[in-house]
């Protein structure tokens, strides 16, 4: 057995060792007893004793060879052979111990890379990642907590898209299909939000000259519409500006509208009218025109709207400026439109001016009606020239397809229903009926199966007439 030197409060001493001992796997203890007083020469050395045991490093340090895998984390660890054996963890062969691992800015995770965390910018302290003092202020670190923060020396970029506005000849073909399809389900929310998906830049004013211009081809009710229309755009999509500028071009552009339009003066002071009805427009707007300019059409436009907005109650009526759509309108009314349509036709004879105000009147769903008062009317009169003149009238009506096939089947029909009741004011309204239905025949408009299914007035038949003395009752 080898006594082994060690240095205790700078004294050196042996001390002996056992035979399996190493310098490697063996920590002497400086409390074990040296000559029966613990290693302690004098009373002086137990403060020294003291702080030695403090500065021993911590048991938590010391690492299991059985659990320690060689190079994890860098670490070199340098086992004795046997399982449970402590020894120190080197790093190059250079030993450390706690205050070491204590300042280690190294991943203490199992599966980490060793690196520093945070790339070296993360903790208390630190100034950064290194090299970020040459690019200045490092994206991503800008802290608003800084007292060294600068709002202003951020450059936000805000990205938007924007769309660039129409060209002057794009416009029309543009918004014309937009203000057809108006027409056609007459919804003002669809139009405004397609509208605002089309940058029209200072040409706002060309969404009311369009309009108003294919509403002057049209119909009273597309006109109804598009009075309606500048209404629910105003304060959303047009402004009163937009609004005085399109009615000034549609004022200077009068006397190319009457080509198309014979009474584009009369509709444009109806428009007008109603724009100041609705408040889009000032009333000031009318009376800036009056006596102003030398175009007829224009003074005449003006004139009308100042008589429409002068009259009693005027604001009120121009409500119904463009009246009252045809499936709007009382079935009662409307029959009478039909009555005074006919008896003015049979005074005129003038079958473009019947069909004109047949068409005005905007339903096509109620033309049966029509034939059915034509035929009643052609019975009441019995004339020859009122059958020649209302069978004229359905031919044109029937070849120009403006009365279906259906609307001259159910006419004749509900005719053929009533003559019970026909009869009685006119006795011989079957006679009449049936030489009006095979003189329309002949005239090549009137199918052959509904002259089949005239009715006749029911009689006895008697014996004079060949029955063979038997007396036969036909049905009524």
């Amino acid at each position: 057995m080898a006594n082994k030197e060690v240095v205790i409060n700078g004294f050196n001493h042996l001390v002996p060792s056992l035979a399996n001992d190493s310098d490697d796997d063996h920590e002497f203890d400086v409390d074990s007893p040296v000559n029966g007083h613990n290693g302690v020469t004098n009373g002086t050395a137990i403060d020294d004793r003291i702080k030695r045991r403090a500065k021993r490093p911590s048991t938590k340090l010391v690492i299991n060879t059985t659990a320690a895998v060689n190079g994890v984390n860098g670490l070199q660890v340098l086992p004795n052979g046997e399982s449970g054996d402590k020894v120190s963890p080197k790093i190059n062969g250079n030993s450390f111990g706690k205050k070491w691992l204590k300042n280690s800015r190294r991943s203490r995770g199992r599966f980490g890379r060793g690196l520093a965390k945070k790339g070296g910018a993360g903790g208390k302290g630190t100034w950064g990642r290194p090299g970020s003092e040459l690019v200045g202020v490092e994206e991503g670190l800008e802290d608003p907590h800084d007292p060294n923060y600068d709002s202003e020396s951020e450059d936000v970029c805000k990205f938007e898209a924007i769309t660039p506005p129409l060209e002057e000849n794009e416009i029309e073909t543009t918004l014309t299909p937009i203000l057809n399809e108006y027409f056609e389900n007459g919804d003002t929310e669809e139009v405004g939000l397609s509208l605002e998906e089309i940058n029209l830049g200072d040409n706002l004013h060309q969404i009311l000259v369009i309009a108003v211009t294919l509403a002057m081809e049209r119909k009273a009710s597309n006109r109804e519409m598009t009075s309606v229309l500048i209404s629910d755009l105003y304060g959303r999509v047009l402004h009163e500006e937009n609004i005085e500028r399109g009615f000034d071009i549609l004022i200077s552009s009068l006397p190319d509208l009457v080509l198309d339009t014979p009474n584009a003066a009369i509709v444009l002071g109806n428009f007008i009218a109603r724009a100041v009805a609705d408040d889009c427009i000032p009333p000031k707007f009318v009376q800036r025109y009056k006596g102003v300019g030398d175009c007829t059409q224009a003074r005449m436009a003006i004139e009308h709207a100042d008589v429409l907005l002068s009259m009693k109650h005027g604001l009120v009526r121009l409500d119904n400026v463009w009246g009252v759509s045809g499936g709007m309108r009382p079935v009662k009314y409307l029959i009478k439109q039909i009555q005074s349509l006919l008896k003015e036709y049979l005074s005129s004879g003038d079958i473009e001016e019947a069909t004109r105000c047949l068409q005005e009147l905007e339903v096509p769903h109620f033309y049966h009606e029509f034939v059915y008062e034509a035929i009643v009317l052609t019975i009441e009169d019995m004339g020859e020239r009122t059958m020649d003149l209302i069978c004229e009238l359905l031919k044109s009506l029937c070849s120009s397809v403006i009365i279906t096939l259906d609307q001259l089947r159910n006419g004749f029909y509900r005719v053929y229903q009533e003559m019970s009741e026909i009869c009685i004011d006119v006795p011989h309204a079957y006679n009449i009926l049936e030489k009006f239905a095979i003189k329309c025949q002949k005239c090549d408009f009137l199918p052959s199966d509904v002259v089949k299914n005239l009715p006749s007035r029911g009689r006895k038949r008697f014996v004079s007439e060949g029955d063979g003395g038997r007396v036969k009752e036909e049905l009524y």
